[in-house]
């Protein structure tokens, strides 16, 4: 009986210990998951290529709060990759085109325009665009003339490959045609009928006055056939 009180000393003192170091291990574990369960898987930064003044995918990684990720590039110690020619809008009421594209998968500073009246001789270059650009205008073009167009993507290491002429499909270059202006239609579809009512109007005058005054011959009717006499 004197060895109760030691035995029942031993046992709480054993058990405070057992219960003061269970809280640890779990407690570490939900640390754990909670910080497991706050990490957001990554996702793709809000990036289109083909965009009209598109901030570059650096800016926004740098802009969100959770980090974006971006599309793979290039190295800047390489020339940019040949940009994509979208679609040409041609305008015929003003004579101008509006030119799409999209951007490669490199590192661009700035982009320009190379446009071909017909597919020989010098191009003429557009002025520099900054590297946000998709898009850009052509003016003052010849109705119905054609014309060759190219998508040109330079950086600190140089500038995209132009083919020699309108690339594959995907390419960066193309064709187009600017067709005539629609006053232009409108007068040449007026010029046409005033022409055609002129030559009916004179086929009419010549058929009724001047037949008689120029002394144009007139076919004659033959008489009629006497009638044969009776018992003949």
């Amino acid at each position: 009986m004197r060895g109760s009180p030691c035995r029942l000393w031993l046992l709480a003192l054993s058990i405070n210990l057992v219960l003061g170091a269970q809280p640890l291990h779990p407690q570490g574990l939900e640390e754990g998951d909670k910080e497991e369960a706050s990490r957001s898987p990554a996702t793709r930064c809000d990036y289109d290529p083909c965009r009209h003044l598109q901030v570059p995918c650096k800016e926004l990684q740098r802009a969100g709060a959770p980090a974006c990720l971006c599309p793979g590039l290039s190295s800047p110690a390489l020339p940019p990759d040949p940009p994509r020619l979208g679609e040409v809008q041609v305008r015929a009421q003003d004579a101008s085109a509006l030119v799409h594209w999209c951007a490669p998968f490199s590192p661009v500073d700035q982009y320009w325009l190379l446009l071909w009246p017909g597919s020989k001789g010098t191009p003429q270059r557009g002025p520099p665009l900054n590297a946000t650009f998709r898009r850009a205008e052509l003016r003052e073009l010849s109705p119905g003339g054609a014309y060759v167009v190219c998508v040109v993507a330079a950086n600190g290491a140089g500038e995209s490959g132009v083919p020699e002429g309108p690339g594959p499909a995907f390419g960066p270059c193309g064709y187009f045609t600017m067709p005539p202006r629609p006053q232009t239609l409108v007068f040449a579809a007026v010029g046409v009928g005033t022409s055609l009512a002129l030559l009916s109007c004179s086929a009419l005058v010549w058929h009724f006055c001047l037949r008689d005054r120029w002394g144009c011959p007139r076919r004659h009717r033959r008489p009629p056939a006497a009638p044969n006499p009776p018992g003949l």
